[in-house]
């Protein structure tokens, strides 16, 4: 089993994919997670990462960022996201990658704020979310790679918050091809008890992101990086963990001191020392 790191392109320095690689690498990180926006973004950087690719930079996953999702109220902004993401997916299989991360949705309702209640059932909730992983779910299978659902807090989404509900969505696609996505700042708020989840989940783990209790890098916040990187190598997850937060402090720091705390954390299958001084 081998646990790697990666870390998000907008938070390493450099003006080059390849001058931040060289950054992450020497910051303590293995690959690249890069942002997928919209507009088929990704597709139109597809000369620049293929210069990157033949410069041996790593890039194996990608994380989406636009203003709406594959669970959006709005149907063709629904229609939208997917079309998106099926272009994302081609890309990241283009480099050799894993695949693409998408939570349900972000910022479009929450049920902690007014009218408290979405304009869509649960039951059409579901039904749209299992319609839009099933058709990303095949075209991932037929380009060899994945799509992880991301649940978010429950301040950022209605839908999809905890790790069991996103496994409840995967199984209801059926496909191999649509796993989950822990994200540790999210399971925080989230989950009764972080461990217990990823081991109910593990079966359906396919991408891991960090960050801290404060959405800070890790070290900057109250996270047990040993107890849930441990849960990680119990679980058999064979992945990236990759570094998506804020940076407080001095940028090159921030970076070298979130790689020393996840890199101290990781189980001892993947030849790091595990001890809880990782937090210091």
């Amino acid at each position: 089993m081998t646990i790697m790191l990666a870390c998000q392109e907008q938070l390493l320095p450099g003006e080059t994919l390849q001058q931040r690689f060289a950054a992450a690498l020497d910051a303590g990180f293995d690959a690249i997670e890069l942002r997928g926006r919209g507009d088929l973004a990704l597709a139109a950087r597809l000369p620049e990462l293929r210069r990157a690719r033949a410069d041996g930079v790593v890039m194996p996953t990608v994380c989406v960022e636009m203003d709406h999702f594959i669970g959006d109220f709005d149907p063709d902004r629904a229609a939208d996201a997917v079309r998106n993401l099926r272009s994302q997916l081609s890309v990241v299989a283009e480099l050799g990658g894993a695949g693409v991360a998408t939570p349900a949705a972000w910022g479009m309702f929450s049920r902690r704020l007014p009218p408290f209640e979405p304009p869509r059932s649960p039951a059409g909730d579901r039904a749209a979310l299992v319609d839009a992983l099933g058709r990303l779910g095949e075209h991932a299978a037929r380009e060899g790679v994945s799509v992880f659902l991301e649940p978010l807090n429950r301040y950022e989404d209605h839908m999809v918050n905890r790790l069991d509900q996103a496994v409840d969505l995967c199984v209801a696609v059926g496909l191999p091809s649509v796993r989950v996505l822990a994200d540790f700042y999210h399971m925080n708020i989230e989950e009764d008890e972080p461990c217990r989840a990823l081991r109910a989940a593990g079966p359906w783990l396919g991408h891991v992101q960090a960050s801290d209790s404060n959405r800070y890098q890790p070290g900057a916040g109250h996270l047990d990086w040993p107890a849930l990187l441990g849960t990680l190598g119990d679980v058999g997850y064979d992945g990236y963990v990759a570094l998506e937060c804020r940076l407080r402090g001095d940028q090159r720091a921030a970076l070298r001191q979130a790689a020393r705390v996840l890199r101290r954390a990781l189980p001892a299958t993947t030849g790091e020392p595990v001890g809880r001084e990782a937090a210091a």
